[in-house]
């Protein structure tokens, strides 16, 4: 019974993957166990690496993906389409910013991923922000510092620029989608990448210019 089981949801796998992401959220809804698993396939990796850049921390960015998809099954019912995406998101940043919130006050809160930088997610924004050119150990000691204050700086932006930093930069949403996932309009998605970007330019346009 046990392998008849599993082989039904095998199955029941496979014939989901195919259907839109709304009848995966309605089959969820009416108990279809294997709609959850799908919908964790499809969009499982995105949204850990969003809040793995999100945390800096593997260990912390697994227990809010758990968070999220506690949340996600436990709201499927008010999912209305059609972005299943932006939905996800949406759910996945109130948890970071209800984590952020917590740890604000112990500073664990980090965008730094370099040790995963080889990825999916891709490289953190300190690897893209520096040069990468390295020609020998001395240069790679100025790189490494010159990466860790980009990091630094980055660490110091509130929590919603952070957000929006991350959806725009590293899951390469569109102004109108990272401001369906933020709840706001696209005009403030724009006055948050430019308040944050001129905060890292401002604070690095000096730290960087005393590694010279």
């Amino acid at each position: 019974m046990g392998y008849d089981t599993r082989l039904e949801e095998v199955v029941g796998v496979v014939a989901l993957t195919g259907i839109t992401d709304e009848s995966l959220m309605a089959a969820h809804v009416r108990g279809d166990r294997a709609a959850f698993h799908e919908l964790v396939r499809r969009y499982g990796d995105r949204v850990l690496g969003y809040l793995f850049h999100m945390t800096g921390n593997r260990d912390q960015a697994e227990d809010l993906f758990q968070e999220t998809f506690k949340r996600v099954h436990e709201k499927a019912h008010t999912f209305r389409g059609p972005r299943l995406k932006s939905w996800l998101f949406t759910i996945a940043t109130r948890v970071a910013i209800d984590a952020a919130r917590r740890r604000k006050r112990t500073g664990m809160l980090s965008l730094d991923q370099s040790s995963d930088c080889g990825s999916e997610a891709g490289c953190s924004l300190a690897e893209t922000t520096v040069a990468p050119e390295a020609t020998d150990p001395a240069d790679d000691l100025v790189r490494e510092e010159q990466k860790q204050q980009v990091r630094d700086a980055i660490e110091t932006l509130p929590v919603k620029q952070r957000a929006t930093l991350v959806l725009a930069y590293y899951q390469q949403l569109s102004y109108p989608e990272v401001a369906h996932v933020m709840g706001c309009t696209v005009g403030t998605v724009k006055t948050q990448m430019s308040r944050a970007l001129a905060t890292l330019s401002r604070r690095l346009s000096d730290s960087l210019s005393v590694t010279k």
